[in-house]
């Protein structure tokens, strides 16, 4: 699995969703600048020790990303996470390969690449259910939640669901 971040602001949420891909074993891509430095202690102290080990790829732009995508030996799908959409996340069917794009955490995804996804085979536009009242989860915790039903409906393939203790 993929997850994908345009132009992720926050160091923290950065951090915590590269945890999410080391302890998951999926991949984790920055497309476009991000509006603070991966060196940045806010992004290394939520990633913990596992920032070093992190598979992180860094697109300059949306089409280098895209580029890259075309020219993977099996392209996944893209599953691009936006308040607007009218399908709900756990009733799409994930693949292995799949990516999940999530936008900036003020703004989401800019409209011209959620136009451009809804023309696209390979692309589904996908939400998160909240409460009238809410305008969107953290980008984290969206990641994750996400993710982790992707995975789930792969029963969890490649994770270890031993019981054994990790003290």
């Amino acid at each position: 699995m993929h997850i994908a971040l345009y132009k992720p602001e926050i160091p923290p949420n950065t951090g915590n969703i590269g945890r999410l891909c080391h302890c998951t074993g999926s991949r984790l891509h920055i497309i476009d600048r991000p509006a603070f430095s991966l060196d940045e202690a806010a992004v290394r102290r939520a990633g913990l020790d596992y920032w070093e080990q992190l598979p992180l790829m860094l697109h300059a732009d949306w089409q280098s990303f895209l580029q890259w995508k075309e020219g993977e030996a099996k392209p996944g799908r893209i599953a691009a996470f936006s308040r607007f959409a009218s399908q709900v996340y756990s009733d799409f069917e994930y693949h292995e390969a799949d990516i999940l794009l999530f936008g900036q955490e003020s703004s989401g995804l800019p409209a011209e690449i959620v136009e451009a996804l809804g023309r696209r085979q390979d692309a589904s536009l996908l939400r998160i259910p909240v409460s009238a009242n809410c305008r969107s989860l953290n980008l984290a915790n969206a990641a994750s939640l996400a993710l982790y039903e992707a995975l789930r409906q792969q029963n969890f393939q490649g994770l270890d669901l031993s019981l054994q203790d990790r003290t």
